[in-house]
């Protein structure tokens, strides 16, 4: 394709810039082991919270509920999975849930994330386009050292993914066409909803992202613009194009 064309990338966050799971465990750990459940598995509470995601921003795309930020949502979310893994939220106190809340804004780049960001904004536009609100982002940025050259949140949308409103909306904020945007992804699905709306696409590998027994997004489901193994890859294919 012509990536002369393409101004802007724009990327998924948790997974694709970030492994949420590694430090979602790692700040739940002391918790569990403080309220009497250090025998829990970390990692296992992660995907526990990480479940209920998808359906609590349903809710909000169905028009259930009105637009939430993603904060509010993952906190009802920890409380339902404290639940799932029979614990009893009312036995903590709130503000250490709130705290832990906070993991999401804590969360460690990719190795390859920073580095490989910092090369593709010598030539483009660089900015989540993440479910993630302005703040969650903002604080993630700073701690990681994500150099995005914008911070859009989904509020900033008010829809969440995959609602096409939140691709074309934010290559409307970017003052841009679709066809001059492109999102960078490891979730098929992410890159489809994308490329319905007519952006550019590139599918990034992140076997990780799930643990050592994921069996999703391993590899490209469709003839994405782009696929790569990591950031740096990218890169190179990108930047040798332009």
């Amino acid at each position: 394709m012509a990536w002369d064309k393409v101004q802007a990338l724009v990327f998924d966050v948790f997974g694709t810039v970030v492994d949420w799971r590694s430090g979602v465990a790692r700040e739940a750990a002391p918790l569990l082991a403080r309220h009497g459940h250090g025998e829990l598995d970390p990692a296992a509470f992660a995907d526990a919270w990480r479940r209920h995601y998808g359906p609590s921003m349903q809710a909000v795309r169905s028009g259930q509920r009105p637009f939430v930020r993603l904060d509010v949502l993952h906190r009802e979310n920890l409380d339902a999975a404290l639940r799932d893994v029979g614990i009893d939220p009312a036995g903590i106190p709130a503000d250490e849930l709130d705290a832990l809340n906070l993991a999401w804004h804590r969360l460690d780049p990719w190795p390859d994330s920073v580095a490989g960001l910092a090369r593709l904004k010598t030539r483009y536009i660089i900015a989540p386009l993440s479910n993630g609100n302005i703040r969650l982002m903002l604080d993630m940025a700073k701690r990681a050292g994500l150099p995005w050259d914008a911070i859009l949140g989904a509020e900033v949308v008010q829809a969440y993914k995959p609602m096409p409103e939140a691709y074309l909306r934010t290559a409307e904020v970017l003052g841009l066409d679709p066809s001059q945007v492109c999102m960078v992804a490891a979730h098929n699905g992410d890159l489809a909803a994308a490329r319905q709306c007519g952006l550019k696409t590139a599918f990034v590998r992140r076997p990780g992202e799930h643990g050592p027994n994921q069996t999703t997004n391993l590899r490209a489901e469709q003839d994405w613009d782009a696929v790569a193994n990591d950031f740096g890859a990218l890169a190179d294919q990108l930047l040798a194009q332009a």
